[in-house]
Order: structure tokens, then sequence, then C-alpha cells
């Protein structure tokens, strides 16, 4: 067998070889080639060099014998023959020399290897030569040849003789044999090589027991040719499976070289282009070698029940010899085909051809040719599919299959078959078995109903005859046609049919002995017997023939009894039966039945054999579990190569089929209508491109199992370019060395990323050479896959630099390699400090912590590794970010690190310690993220009410491949004694078996298939006693109770003991016990127990003194006890029977009225206290008085009791409302007082509520601004004069002054600052005084704040000055003046203003001047008059009088109208109404006062100043006729109120009394009449004209 491909890469039977990367395709296809060149080369080498011995034997050259004639002869430097040397079964041309590298290294440097070469190089230029040179150049060059052979023999002979001691040595191994991997049925060839003197002799074992070859002819073949010594295991099976042994022996010693074969099971297409063994060896019949070949050769094919299909193949044998016929073989599923009514074959000399005339289901499978020659043998298969034929009824299901006869006797023969793939879309009822005599065509069905098991015993026959069977199903829709006929089975005893012979096919095993008769023998007990079948039906006995049975033949009687009774019946007593098998039929199903068996002959019954453990008659057999994860992998333009998990436990698996279904259309067909066994199968005749999922279910006797969950979609086409990438893994990365020796490596990597559709069932590690930096090829380290992610790479060369990479594999197949890895020196390590450690895993990630494990180092260092660091840093970081988790170093090889924080990622590394120092860090993890995943549990302890503890780990995000594996102390737990493994769905649970301080340590669950869900729990010792604790309470049970034994006070004082349990049941009881004595219902105690509720109550109507002491209640349920005590002595004692007694006077006060509720206050928002009460049982006739300091109270409302309460409301409560407050409720059932103290601190208290809801009432501080500075204020609803208020400034109370000030004004409190400055700036504050920790409103004077309020007071306080010394005109003109021509006018009016305004006199809006007619005169800065000395028509007009300063300005007008002449009636004086009109012979009026500006005013009051009064000048004449209305006077708006302009002689605020002037208008009269008209008559108490004023700005 060739070793120039991995196994993995070796393609089987029923596999197309498209599953390989394109790199894996590149790589063997370059193999390929290369074998090929060797191949034919060798084989013309070889040709020549036979041919040339041939012709030199038969011309008798050759001086040497023909046993000790070599070939290839490898010498030393002595020229000693020291081996032989042929080329190794490897198809790569660096193993031309026959050599491996080690081997051939060692022998470079021997002249014996030059020899050696130059040999196979004139063997090889003789084959090249051959055609081109005569006979007698090819004789000459023998010649030599053989010369120089005779001579090396010769001098081999001379050192024998001359040293022969020295020569002798013992066996050596030159070239071991080598472990091999194969698939089942190929050929595998071990091959060793021996050195050694006195020739060894050599013996192959197996399993240590020595392989004879002749006792397996065909199977072993042993050839020892030239030192070189093969063992060929010929179709290798199962069984081949073992460690072979080669031993070498010789006088002076022996020495043993071993070999490991596996043989995996596996059914599939072998790849055509590899080498195999040939079985023959040359040919040696004709000395012909044959090639064959197969061409035209049939593929896979698809047929349907009833039709007929043929095979062929055309075979080309090469040379073609007419007489010679080869050997045509057809096989399904490796079993030989045998002519049949179903099977035809056909040979024409080159056409091979296999007729199935009638296919059924049961032709289904893997069909192979195979064509044997002298030579070898060539094979070819395909698989044929037969689909069900068409039902007679739609919807019917599939008929059944492999119809076999499982067990006959003379009355009974057991039918078994195999449940069809179609259900025809309904499940299958049952079957029915029909029976047909042979050599008739009269079906009879032998079962009434249904049967659902797959197998069912057939009675009512004919013993001697024979039958064949056939099964049919149905369903609710009808019946499927009927299976293949099973073979003949012949009614008869097994032990008559072997004496007989077999009239028809039988299978089963069965030992018959008939010896000669003896007499007087009675056969001991048969043994052995068992239970091999059992089903509802039936139960099928075996045992084994008893030792001393004599020499006659022997029969059994087999009995039965029903356990628990010892009553046996014999069961066949009339019908003994001759064979060591049995069936029982009649047995009741689920009764328990044990069986034993008797042996007898002509001598005598002998004893009963040993009887069987009970046995409950039943179907035993299970239907077993649905199959694990499906996973498909692209294989043909037209096929899926469909693999699965096996289903768990499941027992006597038929096989499985497999359902297809397009994406989407949920339309299932079957892909295989015939069961399959293994867990792997290519399905055939899909569509290309299209989409399909697939699902596996498998089957048993009992029945099909569920549908396993369907596969990942699939789209068809060809493997070709690396298949689908999801299958086989990914590849590992992160290879590093931990351990380097001078011929050996340590490597470790890291799993893969993704591992594809299934687990990770293994590793392949490859090397290459690098020389001068120049890679090699690569070389396979091992053979059977790894399981660790670490590996030891032996045989390599010292100083040698080497690269690595690494396959991983699943069930799918072998992933890509990984990237070479870096360049390693084989070198040995010297180092004091260990190595690194490896394998880094973080679990238990949590938001805030995880543990980390690792394993140690491979390397150790000089001394042992004694602790281990750890180190952490963010993922982001740089590599100077790394820290370290703990300083002290930790021993165990796991660490949980805590203080993570929430959402980073993290990674980690470890380094190892010694004696001599800490090693370089291992690799990096892969970022962590700390995180708490959603759905993760932690891990809890348990204690059930047996007492067991149990760690319980839960997990809501498994996956149907998940496991839970448990670990203590981080080491996994296979087989713990002290702990049992439970686990049900998602909760896994570890049970303690006995708890003790062994169980210390911290127990981990980690859930494989999942994103790292994993928990654990540390049992510390305290841990221990405290559980052992409550395993203690739980062991022995006491009844739990919600309540403790209390008492309670009720109506009338009378006393309750009570408590209450959790759980009781009905045959719970109770002991009352006093003072130790028991007492029982009587007079004075009555008792109650409620088992439902589990309350227990005992009363009293009254406490006596007698009645001091302990109470008891005894509780009992079961075995489950408890009591509780209540101590009632001394003070607890009186204090209960004070309690009791007034009770009782409570229950008796309440038969009249009565208060519910006793006399209590409220505040309402609006500060009002309201004293209120609540009473009860109040009829019409009762009544209710209110009482303060013992005086009735005078309710104003009529009491209504309908809802029970009595108010009294107190308004604007003060000090005089204090007093104690009283209501008496009464009617003739009785009366009822309630008191309220509202004296002193009760007074006190209720203020303090008012206070704190006038407090709460409160508005948040605001700032104002006025003309004298910055007001602070608040409002409240209600303000009470006892309310304690205090202003702070900078939290400290703020000393008044004149300049700041406080006060209330209805119910706005407010804090003036005057003339604020810099250092007011704050934070302000009033603090409300509640008695409790009052209530604070405070406002910050500061900043933008502070500047807006001292803006606005300071334009406020320049508005203010303006307006108190701007220019004003106070009075004095008339506003209509009527006078003659010819008089004199003198009009006299007040100025007033600072600085002393301009007086300026206008008529008709022009200015005058003072002259002889007009005098105009401004005195004392005070008065201003206007003259006219002699009045004409002409100075009729508008007259008006302006005044200014630079504060504003203000003017006052009147009307002159002059008259004719009157006469002369002599001067007058004349005064003028506040109005301005002359008034003559009219009494002076009051000034009315003036009315302020209106001006909007807020609401924030201001303090009042006392209001003047503006005195009226006296006016002894009447008004003027036509009043002016007064003109309306704009006043600046300012946001405070100012005081309205007064008028000139009006004193105002702070300037003290003045006195009152009263202005006279004096009027030349004549002394005639003078007239003055008032037209709209005379008015009094006219208001004086409100000048218009125009404000200006004080000037600088």
């Amino acid at each position: 067998m060739s070793g120039s491909l991995p196994f993995y890469q070796k393609h089987h039977r029923h596999y197309d070889r498209g599953y390989r990367s394109r790199e894996a395709q590149s790589a063997v296809s370059q193999y390929q080639q290369t074998s090929s060149t060797y191949s034919s080369q060798s084989k013309s080498s070889s040709k020549g060099i036979a041919a040339s011995f041939t012709a030199l034997d038969e011309s008798s050259l050759s001086p040497l014998t023909k046993r000790a004639k070599p070939t290839y002869l490898a010498m030393d430097k002595e020229n000693q023959i020291i081996g032989y040397v042929v080329p190794i079964y490897r198809g790569s041309q660096e193993y031309a020399s026959g050599l491996s590298d080690t081997e051939e290294a060692r022998l470079k440097g021997s002249s014996g290897y030059m020899a050696r070469r130059g040999l196979f190089s004139s063997a090889m230029e003789m084959e090249r030569s051959e055609h081109h040179t005569s006979r007698r150049s090819v004789m000459r060059e023998s010649a030599e040849r053989i010369s120089l052979t005779k001579r090396i023999h010769d001098n081999e002979e001379y050192h024998k003789r001359m040293n022969e001691d020295n020569l002798m040595h013992t066996p050596e191994f030159v070239i071991k044999p080598r472990s091999h991997t194969v698939w089942e049925k190929q050929c595998v060839r071990l091959h060793c090589t021996v050195s050694g003197w006195p020739e060894p002799r050599v013996v192959w074992y197996k399993n240590n027991v020595s392989i004879d070859p002749m006792a397996n002819p065909g199977k072993y073949k042993l050839e020892s040719k030239y030192n070189v010594h093969s063992l060929e295991i010929n179709r290798c099976d199962f069984d081949d499976t073992a460690q072979y042994r080669v031993s070498a022996m010789n006088s002076k010693g022996e020495l043993s070289a071993f070999a490991s074969v596996v043989v995996k099971r596996f059914k599939g297409e072998v790849d055509e282009s590899l080498p195999v063994p040939s079985q023959h060896g040359w040919a040696c019949e004709y000395g012909i070698t044959f090639e064959t070949h197969v061409v035209d050769k049939f593929g896979v094919s698809f047929g349907r029940e009833g039709e007929t299909l043929s095979l062929g193949c055309t075979v080309v044998i090469y040379p073609n010899l007419q007489r010679y016929k080869p050997e045509i073989e057809w096989f399904r599923d490796d079993k030989l085909l045998t002519p049949s009514k179903w099977i035809q074959t056909h040979w024409s000399g080159d056409q091979a051809t296999l007729t199935l005339t009638h296919l059924n289901k049961e032709d289904e499978g893997l069909y192979t040719l195979r064509v044997t020659t002298k030579s070898g043998y060539e094979t070819h298969s395909a698989y044929v599919f037969v689909r069900d034929a068409d039902a007679e009824v739609e919807g019917a299901p599939g008929s059944p299959l492999d119809v076999v006869c499982q067990d006959a006797n003379k009355d009974y023969i057991i039918i078994s078959w195999k449940q069809p793939a179609v259900d025809g879309g309904s499940a299958i009822l049952g079957y029915f078995v029909d029976r047909c005599e042979v050599g008739t065509t009269n079906w009879i069905q032998c079962n009434d109903t249904p049967v659902k098991f797959a197998r069912y015993p057939v009675t009512g026959l004919v013993e001697g005859r024979s039958y064949i069977f056939r099964v049919r199903a149905v369903n609710k829709t009808g019946m499927s046609h009927p299976s293949r006929v099973s073979l003949p089975a012949a009614a008869m005893d097994p032990a008559d049919r072997a004496r007989k012979g077999t009239s028809a096919p039988w299978t089963g095993q069965i030992i018959v002995t008939e010896e000669e008769p003896a007499e007087g023998v009675v056969p001991s007990k048969p043994c052995e017997l068992t239970i091999t079948e059992a089903t509802r039906n039936y139960v099928v006995l075996s045992w084994k023939p008893p030792g001393e049975k004599g020499h006659e033949g022997i029969m059994y009687y087999v009995e039965k009894c029903v356990a628990g009774s010892d009553s046996w019946q014999r069961v066949n007593t009339e019908i003994p039966v001759k064979s060591p098998r049995f069936a029982l039929f009649d047995l009741a199903e689920g009764k328990s039945y044990s069986f034993r068996v008797r042996a007898c002959n002509s001598a005598g019954v002998g004893e009963p054999s040993e009887p069987t453990e009970p046995t409950t008659v039943g179907d035993k057999l299970d239907i077993p579990a649905a199959p694990g994860r499906v996973v498909p992998t692209r294989n043909t333009d037209t096929s899926v190569v469909v693999s699965w998990e096996a289903s768990k436990d499941a027992k006597e698996l038929i096989g499985y089929y497999i359902e297809s279904s397009l994406v989407g259309k949920n339309q299932w067909e079957p892909c295989n209508n015939k069961p399959v066994k293994g867990k792997r199968f290519i399905c055939h005749g899909l569509t290309t491109e299209e989409s399909y999922v697939f699902r596996v279910r498998a089957l048993n006797a009992a029945g099909l199992s569920d549908f396993s969950q369907e596969s990942e979609a699939i789209k068809v086409k060809a493997a070709i370019g690396g298949g689908i990438p999801h299958a086989s893994p990914a590849p590992p990365f992160g290879i590093t060395v931990l351990e380097c020796e001078r011929d050996s490596m340590v490597l470790a990597w890291k799993q893969p990323a993704f591992i594809g559709g299934a687990d990770i069932t293994g590793y392949f590690v490859d090397y290459r050479e690098v020389v001068g930096g120049v890679p090699g090829k690569w070389h396979e380290a091992n053979i059977k896959s790894v399981s660790e992610r670490a590996y030891r790479v032996s045989e390599l060369k010292e100083n040698m630099d080497y690269q690595f990479q690494v396959r991983a594999a699943n069930m799918a197949g072998v992933g890509i390699p990984s990237a070479p890895s870096e360049v390693f020196r084989c070198e040995e390590w010297t180092i004091a400090v260990p190595g690194p450690p490896h394998d880094l895993q973080a679990l238990e990630v949590r938001k805030t912590s995880l543990t980390l494990l690792w394993k140690p180092p491979v390397y150790q260092g000089r001394d042992e590794v004694n602790g281990y660091y750890v180190d952490i840093k963010e993922a982001a970081a740089g590599i100077e970010a790394w820290r370290g988790v703990n300083e002290k170093a930790c021993t165990s090889r796991y660490l949980k690190v805590s203080n993570l924080k929430e959402g980073e990622t993290y990674v980690f590394r470890v380094r190892a310690q010694n004696k001599a120092g800490v090693s370089k860090p291992s690799e990096a993890t892969e970022p962590v993220l700390a995180d708490t995943k959603p759905g993760t549990k932690d891990m809890v302890v348990d204690v059930d009410d047996d007492g067991v503890v149990s760690l319980v780990f839960e997990c809501s995000l498994m996956t149907p491949d998940s496991k839970f594996v448990w670990s203590k102390n981080y080491e996994e737990m296979t087989e713990n004694p002290r702990m049992t493994i439970e686990t049900k769905g998602g909760k896994s649970r570890a049970i303690f078996n006995n708890l003790d301080v062994e169980d210390i340590g911290i127990y981990s669950c980690i859930v494989t298939h999942t994103d790292g869900a994993s928990g654990s729990y540390a049992l510390t010792e305290e841990g221990v006693k405290e559980l052992l604790k409550v395993s203690h309470d739980h062991k022995f049970p006491i009844i739990p109770l919600k309540t403790e034994l209390a008492v309670e006070l009720q109506e009338k004082g009378r006393v309750r003991f009570w408590l209450q349990a959790e759980k009781i049941s009905a045959n719970g009881k109770v002991e009352y016990v006093f003072n130790d004595n028991v007492i029982s219902q009587g007079e004075k105690y009555k008792m109650n127990f409620d088992k439902n509720t589990g309350v227990i109550e005992m009363f009293m109507d009254s406490l006596s003194n007698q009645d001091e002491g302990t109470y008891t209640f005894q509780l009992q349920d079961g075995k489950a006890t408890n009591q509780s005590s209540l101590v009632l002595i001394g003070d607890v004692f009186k204090q209960l029977q004070k309690e009791a007694e007034f009770q009782r006077k409570e229950w008796t006060r309440k038969q009249g009225p009565h208060f519910v509720e006793y006399l209590s206050y409220e505040v309402t928002p609006d500060c009002i206290v309201r004293l209120r009460c609540k009473v009860g049982n109040m009829k019409k006739d009762s009544v209710a008085l209110w009482y303060k300091d013992g005086r009735e109270i005078k309710a104003n409302e009529k009491l209504d009791f309908s809802e029970g309460v009595l108010n009294l409301e107190i308004a604007q409560i003060s000090r005089k409302d204090s007093g104690v407050y009283e209501t008496i409720v009464k009617d003739d059932r009785g009366k009822d007082t309630s008191k309220l103290n509202l004296t002193d601190q009760g007074f006190k208290d209720l203020m303090n509520q008012v206070f704190s809801v006038i407090a709460n009432s409160s508005t948040p501080l605001k700032i104002q601004s006025t003309e004298e500075g910055i007001r602070l204020y608040t409002f409240v609803n209600y303000y009470n004069d006892e309310l304690h208020v205090t202003w702070k400034y900078k939290d400290s109370a703020i000393a008044f002054s004149d300049r700041i000030k406080s006060g209330v004004v209805g119910e706005q409190l407010w804090l003036q600052i005057s003339e604020p400055t810099e250092k007011d700036k704050g934070k302000y504050a009033i603090e409300f005084f509640d008695g409790k920790g009052g209530l604070q409103r405070t406002v910050e004077l500061a900043g933008q704040a502070f500047d807006d309020a001292f803006a606005e007071f300071q334009r406020l306080k320049a508005a203010a000055i303006a307006e108190r010394n701007r220019a004003r005109v106070a009075g004095g003109l008339p506003d209509v003046v009527t006078i003659q021509e010819g008089k004199a006018l003198n009009l006299t009016c007040n100025i007033s203003g600072d600085p002393l305004p301009e007086v300026t006199w206008l008529k008709n809006d022009r200015e005058m001047v003072s002259d002889d007619h007009y005098l105009l005169k401004f005195e004392s800065g005070k008065f201003a008059s206007f003259t006219i000395t002699q009045v004409n028509t002409a100075d009729s007009g508008k007259y008006s009088i302006l005044v200014k300063n630079k504060y504003g300005t203000e003017s006052g007008e009147f009307t002159l109208k002059v008259t004719e002449s009157l006469g002369d009636i002599g001067g007058s004086s004349y005064l003028t109404d506040a109005d301005g009109n002359v008034v003559i012979g009219q009494p002076p009026p009051k000034a009315a006062t003036p009315k302020p500006s209106k001006t909007p005013t807020p609401k924030t009051p201001t303090p009042q100043t006392p209001k003047a009064q503006t005195p009226t000048p006296q006016t002894p004449t009447p008004a003027p006729a036509t009043p002016t209305p007064p003109t309306p006077t704009p006043t600046p708006e300012v946001p405070d109120s100012s005081a309205p302009p007064t008028p000139s002689g009006t004193p105002t605020p702070g300037d003290g009394p003045k006195k009152k002037v009263v202005e006279k208008k004096k009027v030349i009269k004549r002394k005639d009449s003078v007239g003055l008209k008032s037209p709209g008559g005379s008015r009094e108490g006219t208001p004086n004209t409100t000048p218009c004023t125009t404000p200006l700005p004080p000037e600088d």
C-alpha cells in the first residue's frame, strides 16, 4: 500500500473526491504525478534488472549460490556487506533510495552508501541503455558486476573467518515498521529491515499472539528477503485493528518493534489513482503480468420497484489471452452476489453485466464489480437507488423490506422486517404478516390486527413444512404493496434440521450433539440461561447444554413462574425441545416471570438451571432518539454528502433514513429507501443550483424515531474549489513552541475561530525543513489525529530549521491548513526558567469579573514551576499597557480576575516561575468583552427535603448538541465517586453523595456548544458546615411554623393564644401545656385547630392572677415535631392583664354613643384650624356639645351625625384661642367625652403647624427695585402676627438698621435695602420657624441679578429727583377772563422749581415783553404776576405762562375776552378758583385733594406716608362763566408707587408743616357796575388746573 498520501486525503468508496479544497487538490495532484513518475521508472528498472539476472542464471555465470545472490548491496568502509537495500514502498521521489531521511543522513558519509548509490545508478543506466546495446555489451557489464559482487562476498567471508566473535551482534532494526490507518476492505503492508549476526529469526505477532498464515489462508502473507521482512494483511476488516509486533531473535539476543494498524469502517468510493498492493505480486502463470482496465463504467442508477435494471462495464485486460478468463464478482454492500431468480450475471469476454430482473428496495445499495486476475484485481462501484412503486391507493405507505425468518422451531417461526421510508403522509398504524406454504400460491394473513413491532411470531404451522412470508404496511389511507417474499423456512426443531439437513434456508446458531447412547446417566442442569429477546408477544430463551449429559441425545423442558411465587409450571409438557433455544407465547403482558430449563433423556429429568431474573412481559426495545446535528457538504453537480450524529443510546439500531426538501417547499422526499448503517450518505439525483435542506431519522424494530433538526440549506453544485465553507473547520492559528529537544519539538496552537458544521474531532500536524530560507516539502507528523491542541513532533534533525502547519478535522472532513508558522530551530533548550504556559481560556465571563484557566509549561526549566503571574491590558491599548493582576504568584492553574470595567474588552497572558526566575509570557488570549450575556445564570446550591446537597447550574441558551461538563478545581470530573451528575433539559445537578470536608473546592460547569455559558461555586469549610447543618434539619424534619406562639386581645378583653404552621397533614396533633400541665377543652379554655390553614388557637375569657405562667403548644405530624412557648410572667403578664381589662371597659363604652376617633385638630391650606372627632353608635336623640375652658361653645350649624364626624373651625387663630376644648356626646344610653388641651405646649404645637402651612404657602423670594433701593419680598396665603421669620444674609441673621429694614404689608413680607452697594451682594434667605426644621426661601442677589436691580434703582431714583425738582406752575390763573375795555387786569400765580425756573409769558403763542401796557413780574422766586394797565379789545386772545428749568417745563394758560366798556366801576381784587376762574362774591371752597396720577403701581405695598391736604385760596368772586376742563398731566411711569406731584404751596412728605397760602386777585373796580360773565355758571370746589408738564433730564 502506498504511503505517499496522508490517510485523511485517501478516498473511500461511496465518496467523491471533490471534497478537497483547491490547495489540497493541487498538493494531491503534484503528489500523484511524482508517484506515477517513480512508479514507471521503478517498474522499468525492475524489469531490466530481472531480465539481466534471468540471463545470468541461465548461463550459470554467477559464482554465488542462488540463496546468497544479492541484487542491491550496502557496504561499509571495508567493503563488507552490511545489508540489502530496496526502494521503500512510497510514491515520492525522495524515497527512491529506499531509505528514510534519518537513515540516508546516517549513511551519506560511508563508502557503503557510495557503493550502493553506484550500484543503483548503474542499474538505472542499464535500463536506459538495454535497448541500445548488444547482447555482448550486456554480458560484459553483467560479468563486471558479478566480479565486483564476488570480490565483495569473498572479502566478507574472509573477515568472518578472521574475527568471527566481533562480527556477531544482537538484532537491530535498521528500519522499523510504521503504523498505518486504512479504510476497511483495503490492504496494508508492514515492513522492516533487520540487521544482526547470526541472521535473526523474525516472528510477527498480533496483540501478542503469533500470526500463522496457514490458519487464515489468503488473509496474511509473510515475506523475508535480504533482511527485509514484511507482513501483508489482505482486505482489512474492523477486527484487524490491533497492535502488531515484530520480534527479531538470534543467539546474541532478541529485539522487538511495534506498529499499530487502525481500520476505519467507512463505505465509500476508492480513489482509483491510489496504488493498491498486488495480492499475488508478479504473475507466476505464463510469466505474464496482466493489466486490467474497467471502461464504460456504470454510474449512479435509479429504478422503481417492479422494473428491470442492468449494470454493465467493459473490461480491458492486457495482454488479451483468449483462453484466459478472469474472475468476475459482483458485490452489493460488500456482500457477494450469487445468481438467483432476482439476479443474473453475464460475462461476454470483455463485457460484465449484472441484471436485476425485478427490482425491490432490498436491491438498493452500493454495487461493486471486481475483476480479479493473477496479477491483481480492479474494482468499480456505484450506487443504485430503488424508489417505491406507485401505491394502489394514493396516500398508502411504501412496502416493508428485508423480511427475514429470524428464528424457527417445530411450532413457530419468528419473522422480522424493516419499516419503509415512505409512510404516505400519515403515520403507519402497523403491519400485516402473510404466509404461504412452499409449493402453493395460497397466501394466508397471520394476524388479525396490525402489529407495530417489526418482529412477529407466526404460529399454527405444520411441522416439517416450509413456508415463505411477506409483510404489508397499513395507515389510515390504505394498504401498501406486499414486500418481497422471504427465503423459505422450515417449521421443525433445529436439532432435527441439523441432523436431516436443511431442506430450506435457515438462519441461526444451533449447537446439537448426537453421540452414542449410554444408559444410566441423568443430565446435569443446563447453564447460562438468558433471555435473548423479549416483546409483548413472546420471549425467547437460550442456554448452553449441560456438562454431564451421557452419550445419548437430550431434550429440554422449559418452566415458568410468576414473580413473587414459588409455583413453577412446565410450558412444553407435550412437546420437549431438542435445541437449546425456545420461544414462549401466551404470556400476560405487564406481568413479571422467571424461567428455568431442565434437561432430560431416557435416564430421567435433570436438575433445573438457575432461574432468570424476573422479566416483565412487554416491548423492551425503545424507539431510538432522533439523530443529532445534520451537516451537508457539496459533492457533485447532482449530489450532496450528508453527515449526521448518531442517535444516543440507541439499541438494536437498524439504520437511518435521509430525506431532502427544496428550501421553502416543505415537500420531503426520501433519499434512500433502504436503511444505511453509517453516519454519512451521498444523496444523489438532486437538481443543480437548487438549495436543499436535509433531515434524518433512525429506526429499529420498535419503530422510527423523530426527525432530526433540519440541516442548513446548501446549494447543489460541484465541490471543486473548496466545497461549502461552513462544513469543515477553519484553520487553526497561533502556532508556538512549548519545548524543544535535540530531535523533537512540542507545538501548541489555538482552536479555529469557526469549527464548521460539527465538533472538531482532532488535528493533523505537518512539518517541513527550511534550508537557507528555502522551505522544503511538507511531511506528516501524525497519522492519527490528536485531540489536544499540543503535540510533540519527533524524529527531527538537530540544529535544523522547521516550519509547521496544522489542520483541524470534524465529521465533515479535514479543513484547510493553517498558515505556515514562524521558522523554529530544533535545538535543545538549556535555559533555567520554564517555558511559557499555553492554552489560555476565559470562563465565567461577567460584567466585572472572569476566570482565567491555562495549562502548565511543557518545559519546566531547571526546577519545577512554583507559581504563575497573570497580566492584563485593554485590547486596544499598546504593549506598554500590560500590567499584573496578582502581585503574589498563584500556585493553581486558574485565577479569578475581578474589578473589570463593564463593556471594556481585555486580553490576558500568563507567565510561569520557578526558583530560577519568571518565564516569557504566553500567547495573549483573544479579546474578551467584560459583559454578562442575557440569560446568564449563576450556579446555586440546593438542599432538598431529604437533606441531599447539590449544586445546580441552569442554562437557557442550549443547543441540541450542548452538554454540561462539571469540574472540580477546574479539572473535569469524569468518574467522581463522591458525586452524581443528573441532567434534565437545560438544568444540570451535581449531587454530593456524602458531603464532607473532602468536597471543599471550586466547582464549575461549562455548557458546550454555547457562547461560553459557564458558572462556578466555591465550597469552603464554613460553607460545608452550614450545608451540613441545613441537611441535618432536612433529614430530621420539624414542622415549619409561619408564626411562633403569640397572644392577642380581642373584644370584651378576650385573650387569644395562637400560632400557624406552614404545612400540616390531617394526622397532625396538638397538645396544650400550661406550666408543664396538659390542659384540655373546658369552660375556661376553648381550643381550635384548623388543619387546612395550620392555625392553632386557644381562647380565655379573662385573665386572673392564677393564669400567670408559661404556655406551650406541642405539635406532632408523623415523625416531624415542633413546639412553641410563650412566657407570661411579671410585668409582661400584668401589662397583658391591664390591657385585657381596658378592652373590656372599651367594649362597655362602645355600647352607647362614643368616640371612634378622639378629638384632634388639623390645619387647612387656608390656615383655618379645624377641631374634629369621629363618633359612632349615634341616634336621633343623641346630642353633641362643645366646650372651651368649661364654657359651652354655640355651634353655628345643626349637628349631622350621618357621617359621624364633628368639626369646629377657628379662623385667624391667635393666642386668645388657646385653651382646653371638650366634646361631649350623650343620649339615654350614656355619654362619652373627648378633650383636647391647646394650652402651653399644645398651643405651641398647633401654632407650629399653622406656621408650617404658612411657610409652605410662601412664594419664592423675588427682587424689586425702588427709588430708595432694592427690595426682597415674598407672599404668603395668610399672615399671622405670631409668625416668627428670620432674614439671613450669607446664612447669618441680618442686623436691621435705618438702611436695611423689614416689614409686612398685608400678606407680603419684605426686606428693604436702601442705597445698596457692592457689599450687599450675596445670598439672602427668609426662614420661617415652625418648631421643627423650618423652611427657607432663598435668592441670590449677585451677578447679573444685582446689576439689573441696581441699574433699575438708579433709574427710579433719578426719576424721583427729577419729579420733585422740575419747574411747576402751582395755580392762580383762570381759564377765561372777561373784562370790560379800559379796565386794568392783574393776575398772579405761584411758581416752584429747583433750580429757580425761567418765566416766559406768551400771547397767542408769541413771547411777550414787559412794557407800560403789559407789566410782567417775577418776585421772590415764587410769584409771577401779569398786569394789563388798561385793557382794550386788542388785548383779547390766548395767554400762557411757560416755566422751565433743567428738570422740566410746565405751562399755564388763560383766555382773555374784552367787552365794551360799561363805565367805571372802580377797581376790585379777585380770587381765582382751583381752575383759574375768577370768583366774585363767593366764599372760597375747600380745595380738593389732588388725585395721584393714573400710573400703574405694582401690587407690592409701599410704606404709606401721611396724606397732606392742599389748601385752596379763598376767592370772594364767583367763578368764571366758562370753566376749562383740566388738562391731564403725564407722569413718568415708575415701578414703585411714587407720590403724586403736589401743587406749589402744598406740603409734601418730608417738608414739614407749611403755612397755607391764600392768593388774592386784585381788580381795580370803577364806581359804576362791573359785570363778570360766567357762561357755564358758577362751580364750587372745582379742582385746580393741572399744568401740562414735560419733564427734562437733569442737567449736569
